[in-house]
């Protein structure tokens, strides 16, 4: 079920974003006056070529590079202002931000259950608490049964379904995907953009995908695009039967 009523602060309201690279001769403008609201229990696909911002504009909301110029909001706090931080950046990540790369990027010596344990245990929750709740999301994502088992005895699509786990350990109000399917078949990765809608509308995140693929646009409650750096509305946003709910 969404939430973007006012009783929850949008996930995310950046405002003007601009990234620039070198200066002079060398100046490269990545992202030019960016503009983003996205409410919780939303998931959005951010679409574009290559080179058109798309991964500046994620690794700016999550806080890894951040902007030039412009201000980013998340869940109601103010976090960037320009490009000064208003919070401990390193913080604010952990306890507030899930993130999911085209790898699934797991601890390969950790089996499943250990690889979103890890994540709760960082953030000090006890180590029994952490397991339990590692198994609850992983059976939420339907791979309990693999939770043994090390990531080289997981299949491609089960290595991110435990890394979406791992991105849900700590209840982020905001999950930041890029191309979290490139490197999965068109049945695997459609069911890995499913998991994303689950996860927005059930669990009450905002989840931004950055994707070439096509094929599962259906998924997601609104598409953007970028070229040149700057954020334009898609032609038609989604409108699935499939995505309507009782708010």
């Amino acid at each position: 079920m969404k939430t973007n009523d006012s009783n929850h602060p949008p996930a995310i309201v950046a405002e003007n974003l601009t990234k620039v690279y070198g200066s002079g001769n060398t100046e490269v403008v990545a992202m030019k006056d960016v503009s983003l609201r996205v409410e919780r229990g939303e998931v959005i696909a951010l679409l574009g070529p290559s080179g058109a911002g798309k991964s500046t504009l994620l690794t700016a909301i999550g806080l890894i590079n951040p902007p030039t110029s412009g201000r980013i909001h998340i869940g109601g706090e103010l976090v960037m202002d320009a490009d000064r931080a208003k919070v401990d950046l390193r913080e604010f990540r952990r306890r507030h931000l899930g993130y999911v790369f085209q790898k699934a990027n797991l601890i390969p010596f950790l089996s499943a259950v250990e690889n979103v344990q890890v994540a709760l245990e960082i953030n000090d929750t006890p180590a029994s608490a952490a397991h339990k709740r590692a198994m609850e999301l992983l059976d939420y994502l339907g791979v309990a049964d693999r939770s043994q088992n090390l990531p080289d005895a997981l299949s491609g699509g089960q290595q991110q379904r435990v890394a979406v786990a791992r991105a849900l350990a700590n209840e982020p109000s905001l999950i930041l995907a890029d191309e979290p399917t490139a490197a999965l078949d068109s049945h695997r990765g459609r069911q890995v953009m499913e998991l994303f809608r689950k996860v927005a509308h059930e669990r009450g995140a905002a989840v931004l995908v950055v994707t070439h693929d096509h094929r599962s646009l259906d998924v997601f409650d609104k598409t953007y695009e970028m070229e040149d750096g700057r954020l334009t509305s898609s032609p038609a946003n989604i409108s699935n039967p499939n995505n309507e709910r009782n708010d």
